[in-house]
């Protein structure tokens, strides 16, 4: 048997048992895949982060949930960068991660403890056509305004606009209704309260990659920012994920890269015994 060190971080929260959890498992060597997704199986988290050193402040990073690899997790990178910093003695304020399908991601720290990670933006592709729509509203138990589709090779996402965050807060999907829809991912979002720090709000449903909701996903803000940046204009927004767990994100619209900051605290250090 191999041993390796693991470690189980909360992203986009200052408090523990909040925010999202994902582990991370640095590497001398990369494992066989199914060995990988053996491991995020066995974790039973949204995601499992593992990456190996590529040269100064410069890593490659994989992801997998536990069923399948994912193209780009925000919230497991953010926890990487987290443990990189605060748990192996990296003092670079840049950090470089080489990912296989979302290309070269950069984390950046500040001083008062915010992890800013630089991800693809996404772009609009159409609007979800009525028979998609119906099939959408019936899985989620209510009707949206809208529904558009933001589509990546390998991870289309539907967006689902609602009036209120009351209208997010009282989703209660048909998880598997959504499983079967054809996007990898649906997103239900709404403006944020009046008179509130609150931009947007949202959920996030991936039963499909093995995720019946996520608790807050940084990703999922590749879209939600260049939309809610035509909706409400300006480049800056607030974003809070409005799941049992909750998390918030600061969101920057910059060209064609969406800034995702969060904050992160660290739950777990240990040991994995698998097959060497």
């Amino acid at each position: 048997m191999t041993t390796l060190p693991i470690y189980q971080v909360d992203a986009f929260t200052d408090r523990l048992f909040a925010g999202n959890p994902a582990a991370v498992v640095p590497l001398d060597r990369w494992l066989p895949d199914a060995d990988m997704l053996a491991i995020a199986a066995e974790n039973n988290l949204a995601e499992t982060a593992f990456f190996v050193a590529a040269g100064d402040a410069r890593w490659e990073l994989r992801w997998f949930t536990p069923t399948i690899e994912v193209p780009l997790c925000g919230h497991a990178t953010l926890a990487t960068a987290f443990v990189l910093s605060e748990c192996l003695g990296e003092t670079a304020t840049t950090l470089t991660f080489a990912t296989r399908r979302s290309g070269e991601l950069t984390v950046t720290r500040d001083e008062d403890g915010w992890f800013a990670m630089r991800l693809p933006r996404r772009h609009t592709v159409e609007a979800v056509d009525a028979a998609g729509y119906e099939a959408l509203a019936s899985a989620l138990g209510a009707r949206p305004t809208e529904a558009v589709v933001f589509a990546v090779p390998g991870d289309t996402s539907w967006l689902a606009v609602f009036d209120s965050e009351e209208d997010i807060t009282g989703l209660a999907p048909d998880i598997r209704a959504i499983a079967a829809l054809p996007p990898l991912n649906v997103v239900a979002t709404a403006p944020g309260k009046p008179g509130y720090r609150i931009d947007f709000v949202s959920r996030m449903f991936a039963p499909a990659a093995g995720i019946d909701e996520d608790p807050v996903t940084g990703s999922a803000h590749c879209s939600l920012v260049p939309y809610w940046a035509e909706q409400l204009g300006g480049h800056d927004f607030l974003a809070r994920q409005v799941s049992k767990r909750g998390g918030t994100l600061r969101c920057r619209l910059d060209g064609d890269t969406v800034v995702v900051a969060g904050q992160a605290v660290l739950y777990l250090t240990g040991e994995i015994s698998v097959p060497g």
